[in-house]
């Protein structure tokens, strides 16, 4: 017997909408990687880019558990010597919580060509409009 393989023309690709207030950023990151990558669907494969679209919607409220808001820094480096640069999550979180929640996917998501094409299906917004009505996002809830 022969496994079937789902060409990539043959994926369905739906919206799902997500709000994260009151959502640890992890476990909201976790749920997003997953939906972009298409893990819940019954054809995932590796290789194969089968996820779907989320909008993730109140970005400034999903939280940051126990002392993260003080301890978590944010990191970047220019590749000269001395050249790192770091802000707190307290920081981060008032001023772009949407980056916040694109950091902590992008994490989660496979660093080559496939993810940085997954990561373009991602929209966060940190308060609770957007702009994707047209769409008919679906609301996706889950357990915390």
């Amino acid at each position: 017997m022969k496994t079937y393989q789902k060409k990539l023309a043959d994926v369905e690709r739906a919206w799902h909408l997500i709000n994260a207030s009151g959502i640890p950023l992890g476990r909201l990151a976790t749920r997003v990687a997953g939906l972009l990558r298409g893990k819940h669907k019954t054809y995932w494969a590796p290789h194969l880019d089968a996820g779907d679209f989320v909008i993730v919607v109140n970005a400034a409220e999903a939280k940051l558990t126990g002392r993260k808001l003080q301890q978590k820094f944010h990191r970047r480096y220019s590749g000269y010597p001395g050249g790192l640069k770091s802000t707190p999550y307290e920081v981060v979180m008032r001023r772009y919580p949407d980056r916040a929640v694109r950091w902590a996917v992008a994490g989660m998501l496979p660093k080559n060509r496939l993810g940085r094409k997954m990561f373009k299906r991602l929209r966060v917004y940190a308060g609770s409009e957007h702009r994707h009505q047209a769409q008919k996002p679906q609301d996706f809830t889950f357990e915390v």
